[in-house]
């Protein structure tokens, strides 16, 4: 009897276990529902800057992924979850680092994007707290839900969007090298 007792203590422990990951001083669910689809985390990296941490992201998919050229092509259902780990991360600095970022993703060139890079901007207009955190969900076919802490904060719509908003994280010039090779399963 004391046998099945630990062996089911055991089989909870790892059950629970593997349901998180933890990415620095962040714990990651492993998965995430969004619009009634199941997403599971694909990997995850740790920004840092002179060695003080401060944010994780974490991109969540239907399947495994190493390629950053498939996810970003891809028209499935998937999120970036982005954890502030820094009372450092402000929303004006977030601002900034998107502004750079799509920039950078799009070498300049995002005049077809501009006016709904500048509402997806307003989502982050409120104050940023240490572990508060933000999922960027693209929804197949349509476009990129905002949530702060599971609020929704707003949508932008298309496929064109995703594509620059996630190339920031994964393209060939990413806003951290880490976070990307995390993100694909390079870290870990």
């Amino acid at each position: 009897m004391k046998n099945i007792s630990t062996l089911i203590a055991i089989l909870i422990i790892t059950s629970l276990a593997t349901a998180q990951v933890r990415v620095g001083d962040i714990v990651l669910p492993y998965k995430i529902t969004f619009e009634e689809e199941e997403l599971t985390l694909n990997g995850a990296g740790m920004r840092s800057v002179i060695g003080i941490d401060t944010y994780s992201g974490g991109l969540y998919t239907k399947k495994k992924y190493r390629d950053q050229k498939t996810v970003l092509d891809s028209d499935e259902t998937m999120s970036i979850r982005l954890n502030i780990v820094s009372r450092k991360v402000t929303n004006k600095r977030m601002i900034k680092v998107f502004k750079k970022g799509f920039d950078d993703a799009m070498f300049g060139n995002t005049q077809n994007l501009d006016e709904r890079i500048n509402e997806f901007l307003k989502l982050f207009s409120s104050p940023m707290q240490r572990n508060d955190y933000f999922d960027l969900v693209y929804i197949k076919g349509k476009g990129i839900k905002t949530y702060k802490n599971g609020e929704e904060l707003g949508f932008i719509e298309g496929r064109d969007f995703k594509y620059a908003l996630f190339k920031i994280w994964l393209g060939n010039e990413p806003a951290c090298q880490l976070i990307k090779g995390g993100m694909l399963g390079a870290n870990g």
